[in-house]
């Protein structure tokens, strides 16, 4: 896991929660790193795609909607 807990638990908790286990925290974290892993990937497939070696704003935003 490469996330921290400490920022997932902030997430959490702005969604309302007042208190969070660890696992909840774990999981989640878990979610958010193979989501981001897969746009990521998209996002570099597209940027090779454009003939370019710098993934752009504008390749995670399409990536994130194809994901």
């Amino acid at each position: 896991m490469e996330l921290s807990l400490a920022p997932v638990g902030r997430i959490i908790k702005s969604a309302g929660a007042e208190r969070i286990s660890s696992d909840a925290k774990k999981y989640l974290a878990n979610l958010l790193e193979e989501y981001a892993k897969k746009v990521a990937a998209e996002s570099v497939k597209l940027c090779e795609y454009a003939g370019r070696e710098t993934v752009s704003a504008e390749d995670i935003k399409l990536a994130a909607k194809r994901v």
